[in-house]
């Protein structure tokens, strides 16, 4: 872009939006030049912090009037480069939409703005018995906009769902300037599920501008159990032998030996730090059928080899033990400068084995893992431990997280359960998908994306991309419709 360009878009740009809210400065840059996936950055050419949905739709007017692309933001937690800038585009930061409009109690559902903090609509419906079940470990700074754009899990994602099942409605804009209303309060709408196609779509589709989730009501009780282990394959196997006697836990998390060290010196959470493994289990119903299942549960654990069983039923306790978890991705920056957290899910039967193989390729990588994920569905987080000032280290880490994933891939799973594709996991991408499977994908965006102004070079691969790598199969020996790379 030439800087007569670049002069008059900023001048645009500026008059429809207030003072504050256009960083182009570099210090003022340098915060938006990554997401959580710290080991990729770029500087944007321009931050734009709109307040309201009308200065939304202005920005993205000047943006498609000057050709350039825009990277929506929420909170920036995101673990795969989601919102890494782009050189030549505007980072669309919408942390400044943080009101919560509405909250119906009838029909228990309520309409926030998309920069709204997760957990600040549980909070804000505590007083009403109800609270928003998605929960991501970030969920005290992750946005509801974010987590929609990731379709975001949690703790009680296998109970309660992801994001999608979730979310009722969405006002999205296009890079075109159509604003479309998907979905509603209802649980059912007319026509496409274009809301399962928005979420998870990395905000390659449209902008967020509102969202309306469900409220669910609090449960009558719940109890924790935390189960030590002295092998990581005993513990794979209760989770299966639980979920294959029909008993669907609210939460079911898995922790390693090394996750455990690092949590339990961070929070003092109370855990085994001899055990192999740690098994979190949260169960929550009726008060009458509770009893019940916590000892059936508590059997269960113990006769694959729980050496160790603590249950907790008041809030109190319960809040301790839950703060290990929720606190090991930072316990575990504790053990090395820098972590890489892969996002792989697979077959809750394949749990030993590919637990097994992160090891093998830990050892042949020459670096440490600590794994911390939701055992119950299967969603593995291995974080690879490194140290981006050595030489190497960070494309060793990026090609170790490489292989863990085309493991995971291989065991009839997927390259991502929870945090997106990004820019990190393009290539694994091209592993799992077929050419004919992509080329759907990109005519997915540019149906709503003709331009192909949002977030450009995210979750999909290029054709071309792929057929280098040698990681797929080309359509007839040719890469079908060049014009669609572009995206």
């Amino acid at each position: 872009m030439t800087q007569a360009k670049q002069k008059s878009a900023l001048k645009e740009l500026a008059s429809v939006l207030r003072e504050g809210e256009l960083i182009t400065d570099q210090a003022g840059l340098k915060p938006y030049e990554t997401d959580g996936l710290t080991a990729i950055r770029e500087m944007p050419w321009a931050v734009a912090l709109p307040a309201s949905e009308t200065e939304v739709i202005a920005v993205m007017r000047v943006c498609k009037a000057h050709d350039l692309p825009v990277i929506p933001r929420g909170a920036g937690t995101g673990l795969s480069g989601g919102a890494r800038p782009h050189e030549e585009g505007v980072v669309l930061g919408l942390s400044k939409m943080n009101q919560i409009i509405d909250i119906d109690i009838d029909n228990r559902v309520a309409r926030v703005q998309p920069g709204v903090r997760n957990l600040a609509i549980s909070d804000a419906a505590a007083e009403h018995d109800l609270y928003y079940a998605p929960d991501p470990s970030s969920q005290i700074a992750c946005s509801i906009g974010g987590n929609v754009a990731e379709n975001a899990g949690g703790v009680h994602c296998l109970k309660y769902g992801l994001t999608v099942h979730n979310v009722l409605g969405l006002r999205l804009l296009t890079s075109s300037g159509d604003m479309l209303e998907i979905g509603g309060a209802e649980f059912d709408a007319p026509g496409l599920d274009l809301l399962a196609l928005t979420c998870g779509s990395e905000g390659m589709l449209g902008i967020v501008t509102e969202v309306t989730v469900a409220l669910l009501p609090k449960p009558e009780e719940k109890t924790v159990l935390l189960a030590g282990f002295h092998s990581v394959i005993s513990a794979s196997n209760a989770v299966a032998s639980v979920i294959a006697a029909g008993i669907i836990p609210a939460g079911m998390e898995m922790m390693d030996k090394r996750a455990v060290a690092a949590a339990e010196q961070f929070a003092r959470a109370g855990y085994p730090t001899d055990a192999a493994a740690i098994l979190l289990v949260e169960l929550d119903g009726a008060a009458v059928d509770l009893a019940e299942l916590n000892s059936i549960v508590s059997d269960m654990l113990r006769q694959h080899g729980a050496y160790c069983l603590e249950r907790a039923d008041d809030p109190v306790t319960q809040a301790r033990l839950w703060k290990g978890r929720k606190s090991a991705f930072p316990a575990i920056g504790r053990l090395s400068p820098d972590y890489l957290c892969m996002d792989g899910t697979i077959p809750r039967r394949q749990l030993a084995d590919v637990l097994t193989q992160i090891d093998a390729i830990s050892e042949q990588y020459g670096l440490a893992v600590a794994n911390v994920f939701h055992a119950a569905d299967g969603n593995l987080h291995p974080l690879i431990l490194f140290d981006a000032n050595v030489p190497g280290q960070t494309d060793q880490a990026m090609a170790m997280g490489a292989d863990i994933l085309a493991a995971c891939v291989a065991a009839g799973g997927t390259v991502t359960g929870e945090h997106g594709v990004g820019v990190e996991k393009l290539d694994a991408m091209c592993g799992q998908f077929s050419s004919q499977e992509l080329e759907q994908f990109f005519r997915l965006k540019a149906a709503l994306d003709p331009a192909g102004l949002l977030n450009p070079g995210k979750g999909i691969p290029t054709l071309t991309r792929c057929g280098e790598l040698g990681g797929m199969h080309v359509h007839q020996g040719r890469l079908p419709h060049p014009h669609l790379e572009r995206f």
